[in-house]
């Protein structure tokens, strides 16, 4: 059954009695006759090829097939109702889905989740979290966070902040090392891009040592294994400062590397939802911050 075709004042009509269980009550309600409210019952009893109610000597009561269509419409007029009510306040929600890489979120997003709905309460924020590998039009998202170099083919990139790399690990590991070089005696827990360890070690001025140690497809993992000292993850601070702060990690040396910066995609050619540009937005000032 298609919109149009919908008997909405029936449906109305009779929501209304059966709530009541008095045409009546319900006339007085919808502010027309108790003889109106009858025939849109009426009406809607033909068109479903069912009785709605039972004529009864004190009033009325519902049949079984009332009982079952009541509470949907109770709850599609009721919503009906809240979303006129935010239109004309100006403030109905939007949705915003975004695919976030996982580090990000777990890092940086959910701890301000509760600052960005204060901000901008009115956007119904929905995440799809991914390890840096999203397909925006087959996900149907409004954007994606991803960490790399910018360049992803039919994508439209924003830059949103930097993700320097530096070594991360427990403080019982943190304790035996001396200098950059101690390092290659410890397991060095790696990411799926090879170059990283090798960069950082030639940013120490120190030639990369073998790679020794197990390899992640996700920050998050590599960053828990090296809080229960599996070895020595290169992960950037700024996703990890609330395990830092806490004493659960140590940036052992303050030295960095970068491989890339997280930013803010969404497909090329499609215009940017107002919520979207709220959300952008509010990530570049609490960056800035």
């Amino acid at each position: 059954m298609t919109p149009a075709a919908l008997p909405l004042n029936a449906l109305r009509a009779f929501e209304a009695a059966a709530r009541h269980l008095s045409f009546t009550r319900a006339a007085d309600e919808l502010c027309v006759t108790q003889g109106a409210v009858s025939h849109q019952v009426r009406a809607l009893e033909a068109r479903l090829g069912v009785t709605l109610f039972r004529r009864m000597a004190r009033g009325l009561a519902l049949t079984d097939e009332a009982e079952a269509l009541i509470p949907a419409l109770s709850q599609a007029f009721g919503r009906i109702g809240d979303l006129l009510d935010e239109v004309q306040a100006g403030k109905a929600h939007q949705a915003l889905t975004l695919g976030v890489v996982n580090t990000f979120a777990v890092g940086w997003l959910l701890p301000r989740l509760d600052a960005f709905r204060a901000a901008w309460p009115f956007i119904d924020l929905r995440l799809r979290t991914h390890n840096n590998k999203v397909d925006l039009l087959a996900e149907r998202l409004d954007g994606a966070i991803q960490f790399g170099d910018g360049v992803w083919p039919g994508l439209e990139a924003q830059p949103l902040m930097h993700g320097a790399l530096s070594p991360l690990c427990s403080p019982r590991l943190a304790r035996g090392l001396g200098g950059p070089a101690d390092l290659a005696q410890l397991p060095l827990l790696r990411s799926y891009r090879a170059d990283e360890w090798p960069r950082w070690f030639r940013a120490a001025g120190i030639e990369p040592p073998p790679m020794k140690g197990p390899q992640f497809d996700s920050s998050i993992a590599m960053v828990a294994a090296a809080q229960q000292s599996a070895g020595v993850a290169l992960a950037p601070p700024a996703m990890f400062a609330y395990d830092i702060r806490g004493g659960r990690l140590v940036q052992p040396f303050d030295i960095s590397v970068q491989t890339g910066a997280y930013y803010l995609t969404r497909v090329a050619g499609r215009p940017a939802s107002e919520a979207l540009q709220a959300f952008t937005a509010w990530v570049l000032a609490q960056g800035a911050e």
